[in-house]
């Protein structure tokens, strides 16, 4: 929280000062950041208390028979998508709903309905094999985040495998998918990504009818003023976390254009990864300036470290500050291990099968 309040001072300073250094333009960014995230998180926030009664009835039982707290359930949705409250509703276990909603859901469920369907329709049909290929190794080094932040948690490592054997099944499943009919599957992506806003957007809309006339169809919806508060604690977080990000980005950048050259990675590619630990759309749009390898390295290094430092880490801070040092670890570790994974093992490999979507 201290980092994050001189991130502030920083970012205030140099907005008076008219923006002389950068990083007024960050401070400011974080503001504004408030209405995606409002757009993004609100609706699901106030529909989370519905889903779990509906879902709870056939999620529950499934997940008892394979051993696993239906907490995980929410770990399919991003942290910042209703993850986090879904899994909170659904956990038997208080400290798996804050496993699956912080640590799962930031990384695989941010993967599932955030970074896979964003980056396949922005990605030139040209690049989105390496993509593709970058996101199968991400997936496949996704265990070493999930493990390591739920050791940190305080988990055991029986409990972190056992309770993640429904996620290591679906990303095999995804896996095989992206390798086999990436076409098929970035379809398939697009339409969980127009559902799950259409979902987001319907109780977003119910909430606002209640709040203005007190009248709701759907019973048991939290109020929207609840979820507005942990947006706006998000907003506030974010003021800080963004300079402060920037800061690191520059104090960094050379060291990682550095290590970009002995990796034969362009700097471009080194870059991306930094951003991609803010932003994943930002990441993304720098991709036709990327080398091979680097394309599928910052696939790989997205799937775990996708938005840590302002939207994950600013939500972590305003819901569940304990569960800060698992975040960063889990998702660190995972983010690191899929970019040793790209860089030994992808290689600068060809577009393969997956070239094809």
């Amino acid at each position: 929280m201290l980092i994050m309040a001189a991130g502030a001072v920083l970012g205030g300073i140099d907005r008076l000062l008219g923006n002389r250094l950068g990083y007024g333009k960050k401070f400011e960014e974080g503001f504004l950041f408030l209405g995606p995230i409002a757009l993004s998180m609100t609706g699901m926030i106030c529909l989370a208390p519905v889903l779990a009664d509906v879902l709870g009835r056939a999620v529950i039982p499934l997940y008892r028979a394979i051993g696993a707290d239906p907490a995980m359930f929410g770990s399919l949705l991003a942290i910042d998508m209703g993850g986090y409250q879904l899994a909170g509703e659904l956990a038997v276990d208080p400290r798996m709903g804050s496993y699956g909603g912080v640590v799962a859901a930031s990384i695989f469920g941010c993967t599932l309905v955030f970074t896979i369907p964003v980056g396949m329709g922005m990605i030139r049909s040209q690049d989105r094999g390496l993509f593709a290929k970058g996101i199968m190794l991400g997936l496949v080094t996704m265990p070493v985040g999930l493990i390591t932040g739920g050791l940190i948690a305080g988990l055991s490592l029986w409990e972190c495998i056992r309770q993640n054997l429904p996620l290591f099944a679906l990303a095999l499943l995804l896996m095989a998918g992206l390798w086999r009919i990436p076409g098929k599957m970035i379809r398939g992506f697009c339409i969980l990504a127009d559902g799950i806003k259409a979902v987001i957007t319907l109780g977003l809309v119910l909430a606002a009818v209640e709040y203005l006339c007190g009248w709701n169809p759907v019973k048991g919806m939290a109020p929207i003023g609840e979820a507005m508060g942990v947006v706006s604690s998000i907003g506030i977080v974010m003021l800080g976390s963004l300079p402060a990000a920037e800061l690191l980005q520059r104090i960094l950048k050379k060291p990682f254009t550095l290590l970009g050259k002995r990796l034969g990675m362009k700097a471009e590619s080194m870059t991306g990864m930094l951003i991609g630990l803010v932003s994943v759309i930002p990441a993304l749009s720098l991709y036709p300036d990327m080398d091979e390898k680097g394309k599928v390295a910052n696939g790989a290094f997205l799937v775990s470290g996708a938005s840590l430092l302002a939207a994950h880490m600013g939500f972590v801070i305003s819901a569940e500050p304990d569960m800060l040092g698992a975040l960063l670890g889990g998702k660190l570790s995972g983010a690191f291990a899929a970019l040793l994974l790209a860089v030994f093992a992808g290689g600068t490999a060809g577009r393969g099968r997956a070239a094809d979507g």
